[in-house]
């Protein structure tokens, strides 16, 4: 793995804006390379080749970074916030605590990557694919996931409140203790049996914290839910 100086990489992002303004197209190679804790703000990387890049603790605040590919990259804590990364490839990085707060991902690939612990609040996220994403911990408030896949994804502590759901894929998803948002922007999600139990459960403990009787229907799906095994909790 090569270990880029600041200076070294201000040089290519220097050359490579003049090669740009001269009309020539730069898709600029640092795969596999070392620019961790670098201030890379605002930097011109459309279409970089940053496959396995440790980009680790980078600044990287407002940079274009849309259509790259970043597939193993390490970006744990990096600034990202505003940055574009639509279409970007992101399979497998490592996002965990990044600051990705207003960023755009609409259509990017984050196919199990890890965003655990990440800021993605006022994130666009439309379209994305998060199949088996770690968001675990993550602050997704008022983030855009209009139909993002979501299958399988961890969201255990996730908070969505504001977010928008519509459309988006839940299905095989795990939302203990996260907060959902009780919205129009939730409306039209695609869940699962699991989810619908779950919230079963706590619709038919509100019904009852009311004095009234629980529908059988809600009851029957309410006491089949992973609620009552997984955390102890009575049935229905």
């Amino acid at each position: 793995m090569t270990t880029y100086s600041q200076e070294t990489v201000n040089r290519i992002l220097a050359a490579a804006d003049k090669a740009r303004i001269a009309g020539v197209e730069v898709r600029l190679n640092l795969k596999g390379a070392d620019l961790s804790g670098l201030n890379l703000s605002g930097a011109d990387l459309n279409g970089a080749k940053l496959r396995g890049t440790t980009l680790c603790g980078a600044k990287l605040e407002d940079a274009d970074l849309s259509g790259a590919d970043l597939k193993y990259a390490d970006l744990r804590v990096a600034d990202l916030e505003g940055v574009d990364l639509r279409r970007t490839n992101l399979e497998n990085a490592n996002l965990s605590g990044a600051d990705l707060s207003d960023a755009s991902l609409s259509e990017a690939d984050l196919e199990n990557a890890n965003l655990s612990g990440a800021d993605l609040k006022y994130a666009n996220l439309r379209k994305s694919n998060l199949r088996k994403a770690d968001l675990s911990n993550t602050n997704l408030k008022a983030a855009n996931l209009k139909n993002a896949d979501l299958k399988n994804a961890g969201l255990k502590n996730a908070d969505l409140k504001g977010a928008n759901l519509k459309g988006a894929n839940l299905e095989g998803a795990n939302l203990d203790f996260s907060c959902l948002p009780l919205w129009c922007g939730s409306l039209g999600v695609i869940w699962d049996d699991k989810h619908i139990k779950q919230v079963a459960y706590h619709l038919a403990d509100m019904i009852k914290s009311k004095g009234m009787e629980v529908p059988e229907s809600i009851k029957e799906m309410a006491n089949q839910s992973h609620l009552i095994e997984k955390h102890n909790v009575n049935k229905i």
